[in-house]
């Protein structure tokens, strides 16, 4: 303990002598413990002060959770970054935030002392202490900002007494400010949870949301203030605040054209300071992407006339800038050089590329190669290698069989590389082989890339995977990082088309950005940001999808094909949010270009016919399907493909339609490993079950979500469906009589969310409360949302297909418990209080704790029991992985968390019954067509049963889950067990409103 720290409660109470102020004031900014001690003996005086008034709210008051730190993006199954801040643990203060309390209240005591009087806020200092504007008028009035350069920014100060005042008033607003300056964003998130919504709130709250993730990976941060600016500035386009923020938080994506044009928009407000602050914002973003721009197209065309031109000046300077665009069209030079000086006049060239990947001499040997052959043979074959690649025509049959025989290898391989990028038939063995011949990594990489092309149409996407990853090493090795985005361009188009695995898309998608921008290739940055934009699409971010498709956009505006492109993608994001007249002016957009819509438009053009005809549609969808339906389409993407015409004909010939979306559902169950059978099966599915409740048919809309879940026999009472299809919701309930209720409507106006509640109606409700329990029959995206009935009703969600044979009695094997995990201390995660077992001993009971609680020995454990409680740290990042991961300790390699698709991998033989006793565990992934989470993965692997939770958990929530085992373990179901119990813990803590998000899959 230093000297200073036995003063601080002296300090606080007043009392210390004033000659001693300036010493401890030194020491309190640079002493953490003292500075979390502050923060306690703050709160017990403001208490004492202040008892008249009510606590300030917390998290669990507001009901806004406290905001996330999404972990850095790597991959599932080898997490070594720290992750977000645990859920589970108690609130906290930053350190920033204890200090910026500290010099807070090293203003306010002395003030104390000194008898001066209060003022709310502090007189303005010459320049502003945060970037972004708050709405509160005192401090939106202008001034420059300047950045710390280092240590902590000092804080507001306020008198306690004044914040009381205002919470007094009920000035949350103001309030939250306070708290924005001095450093906590995550205060400040609470008492704007009290304030009623406003503009100027959600500005504010935009602020806090991006601020509170500081220090961590912002991309989350990002995305929810991206959201809810838009919110705003739909409904008040001009609200300054607002405008100036968006413009910030675009900047931070690094999206700076949509960047300079939101400052523009702020600059035309014409306030004075802010305007011509924004003006040179936006000037310098545009200038800067502009000049970029500009130094790939010169590069580029400094090497078109490398092929045509034997003097065409060598751009060296361009080389050791760009290589990797230029390193392209050294290869075609050389193929085209018609003579042995032409091929040794682009060594310069040759060495420039070489220095500029770090060394080696390839491609000067490539030179030397080619310089050495005979031509008189060699130049008439380069003269008519080149003559097709300028024109962009075909290779004949017969010119690639010479080419095969002449032993001009590289030739051979660069006319066979352009037919495969021009989707041409090409013998990719061939192709592969002549391509590793050459000796040249460069092309190696690109050989094993169309080898796991090959593999993947071939249905062998694991080997493709596995191919491509320890290509990613190979690249990395020889620096060849051009080839490496275009390495993690394919993984993650592989991760989003293929597997439908949209956290490990977005790790090599935001990888693959960093290589494209760091080597200045400009083309790569454009398609990246497509990436990007694909990957927050499936995670239903539809702000951040659209800005960076917008962005894309901006690079080249008067591209036929990127207009196409991004108008059709644009309208399935406003699809998404309920915005059908965007939707349709986006898919017209699209349309005007001539072009086919792609898979994308098309569907959005097929759930547009629900809301009447559309100029053009039906040419425009036939061309759309005709266009894809060429080629080697596979029978999961004829089975979608067929499953959107379906959906657009059910509206102008119903009979018609409903043949063909059955015929779907015929084609997709015999592949269900296709994502693309899966995907047409759930669209066929929701179409079919909402028809059935537009027209009555109730025990077919039964029968059909039954069969969507591979139910061979509906039960004949007690049972529920409930299928959400954008705007159409269907309830379906089979009480215990057997009778059927149905409740359809078409009046939904924005997306699901995180909760069900009011998806079934009253009536329903009370034909199943007779019921001992209910089975729901919810396709995605219900499946999983917690609330969907009363907590006195008994029900689960089924989940998959019914085991077969007899399960083995629960006690009748081993009942393991994972508990008290040593997670990294890196992470800084609290110890979990130790499990409480119950009375007498247990001789099933296997316990994994401390650091032999590791992912591949709780993994190799679960394998053989049929009990299993997992109480541990549980944490949702989608950067991460597209489920909830539960935090256990290290393997030697670093790895500590366990993920849904490692369960998935690992059989459970003994069916167990499985208890997550994890913040979040139940958590799904808002995925139309399938439903992912840990429980739906542990029941995949043989699960019987899960319970686990879809929200935040506090410390006691592993005596909840150990509660209702006793009742299973009592003779109670399941379900029953977990109503009663929930029941019971409502009527002694009514306060525990968590306990209403705990789930029952089976």
């Amino acid at each position: 303990m230093n000297v200073h720290c036995p003063h601080l409660p002296a300090f606080v109470d007043g009392e210390l002598p004033l000659e001693h102020h300036e010493d401890f004031r030194a020491h309190l900014a640079s002493c953490e413990a003292c500075g979390v001690r502050l923060h306690d003996l703050l709160q017990a005086d403001i208490l004492g002060r202040l008892a008249h008034t009510k606590a300030p709210p917390t998290p669990e008051a507001t009901g806004i959770p406290p905001a996330p730190w999404p972990l850095p993006p790597s991959e599932p199954a080898e997490v070594m970054a720290p992750p977000p801040h645990p859920r589970r643990q108690r609130p906290h203060w930053s350190h920033l935030g204890a200090f910026a309390l500290a010099l807070a209240a090293v203003s306010i005591w002395s003030t104390h002392v000194t008898r001066e009087p209060p003022s709310p806020w502090s007189a303005p200092e010459p320049t502003r202490p945060l970037e972004a504007r708050l709405t509160s008028v005192p401090l939106d009035g202008h001034r420059p900002y300047v950045p710390m350069r280092g240590g902590v920014p000092a804080a507001a100060p306020l008198p306690l007494r004044e914040l009381a005042r205002m919470e007094d008033r009920q000035d949350w607003r103001g309030i939250a400010s306070a708290y924005l300056l001095a450093g906590d964003a995550r205060q400040a998130l609470n008492y704007l949870g009290n304030a009623a919504a406003s503009p100027d709130v959600d500005s504010d709250r935009a602020v806090a949301l991006a601020l509170a993730h500081a220090g961590a990976s912002e991309q989350t941060a990002l995305d929810e203030a991206l959201a809810v600016l838009e919110d705003v500035l739909r409904e008040q386009p001009d609200h300054p605040q607002a405008l100036w923020n968006h413009a910030l938080v675009l900047r931070n994506l690094d999206l700076p054209l949509l960047a300079a044009d939101a400052f523009d928009a702020v600059a035309k407000l014409g306030e004075p300071g802010w305007s011509a602050e924004a003006r040179t914002h936006a000037g310098l973003l545009r200038e800067q992407t502009l000049a970029r721009g500009r130094a790939w197209k010169q590069a580029f065309a400094a090497t078109q006339d490398l092929m045509a031109d034997s003097n065409a000046p060598l751009p060296l300077k361009e080389a050791a800038n760009l290589p990797g665009i230029v390193r392209l069209a050294f290869y075609d030079a050389v193929r085209a050089a018609p003579s042995k000086d032409a091929a040794l006049r682009l060594l310069p060239l040759a060495d420039t590329l070489d220095r500029a990947y770090g060394g080696g001499t390839v491609l000067h040997a490539t030179v030397t190669r080619v310089a050495a052959r005979d031509f008189q043979k060699r130049e008439p074959l380069a003269r008519d290698y080149a003559r097709s690649v300028r024109g962009r025509t075909p290779f004949p049959p017969a010119f690639l069989e010479t080419l095969r025989r002449s032993g001009e290898d590289d030739l051979y391989v660069g006319a066979l590389g352009y037919e495969l990028t021009a989707g041409r038939p090409v013998d990719v063995a061939v192709f592969a082989r002549a391509a590793d011949g050459l000796g040249d990594p460069w092309f190696h990489l690109i050989a094993e890339r169309e080898r796991a092309n090959q593999e993947v149409r071939d249905g062998q996407w694991w080997k493709a995977e596995a191919r491509v990853r320890e290509a990613l090493r190979t690249c990395a090795a020889e620096r060849l990082d051009y080839r490496c985005a275009d390495l993690h361009a394919w993984l993650t188009d592989m991760y989003l088309g293929e597997l439908h695995r949209p956290a490990e898309a977005h790790a090599h998608a935001l990888r693959g950005w960093q290589l494209a921008k760091k080597q200045g290739e400009w083309q790569q940055e454009r398609l990246f940001l497509q990436e990007l934009a694909q990957v927050a699409r499936f995670h239903h971010v539809a702000p951040t999808a659209s800005a960076y498709f917008r962005e894309s956009l901006a690079r080249v505006p008067d591209d036929r094909t990127q207009l196409n492109y991004v108008h059709r993608n644009l309208a399935t994001l406003a699809w998404m949010d309920f915005r059908v007249d965007e939707a349709r002016q986006h898919l017209e957009q699209s349309m005007e270009s001539g072009l086919p819509l792609g898979l994308n438009g098309a569907g959005v053009l097929a759930d547009l016919a629900r809301f009447g005809p559309m100029p053009g549609a039906a040419d425009a969808l036939s061309r759309a399907l005709s266009g894809l339906r060429q080629g080697q389409a596979r029978p999961g993407e004829r089975a979608l493909l067929d499953s959107i015409q379906g959906e657009f004909e059910l509206e102008r010939d119903p009979t018609a339609g409903r043949a063909l979306l059955r015929s779907v559902l015929t084609q997709a169950e015999q592949w269900p490993g296709d994502v693309y059978a899966r995907r047409a099966q759930a669209r066929a599915s929701a179409a079919l079950i909402s028809d059935a409740g537009r027209t009555g048919a109730f025990v077919e809309a039964l029968a059909l979500a039954g069969r969507q879940f591979q139910v061979t026999e509906v039960p004949e009472r007690c049972v529920l469906a409930v299928s959400v299809q954008h705007e159409r919701t269907l309830a379906v309930a089979r009480g215990p009589s057997g009778a059927v209720h149905g409740d359809f409507t078409q009046t939904r106006t924005a997306p699901l969310g995180q909760g069900a509640s009011g998806l079934v109606p009253p009536a329903l409700q009370e034909a199943l409360r007779g019921c001992e329990q209910v089975q729901v029959l919810a396709p995605p995206p219900v499946n999983g949302l917690p609330r969907l009935l009363p907590p006195d009703i008994a029900w689960s969600y089924r989940v998959g297909h019914a085991t077969v044979g007899p399960l083995p009695p629960v006690d009748s094997g081993e009942h393991l418990v994972v508990s008290n995990v040593d997670t990294p201390a890196a992470l800084g995660l609290p110890r979990l209080p130790p499990m409480s077992h119950p009375p007498g001993e247990d001789a099933r009971r296997v316990m994994l704790e401390g650091a032999r609680a590791t992912p591949s020995r709780v993994l190799e454990a679960m394998a053989t029991a049929t009990e299993v409680e997992i109480h541990t740290h549980g944490v949702f990042s989608p950067e991460l992985s597209d489920a909830s991961l539960l935090m256990l300790a290290p393997e030697q390699d670093g790895r500590y968390a366990l993920t849904a698709n490692q369960v998935r991998a690992h059989g459970l033989s003994k069916a167990p019954l499985v208890f997550l006793a994890a913040c979040g565990a139940a958590r799904t992934a808002p995925f139309p067509h399938e439903s992912f989470s840990l429980p739906v993965a542990f029941l995949d692997a043989g699960a019987r049963a899960v319970l686990a939770a879809t929200v935040d958990i506090p410390d006691t929530a592993g005596r909840f889950f150990n509660d209702v085992r006793e009742r299973i373990h009592a003779g109670a179901l399941p379900s029953v067990a977990l109503r009663d119990e929930r029941q019971a813990w409502l009527q002694a803590s009514p306060g525990d409103r968590w306990v209403h998000d705990v789930l029952l899959f089976e």
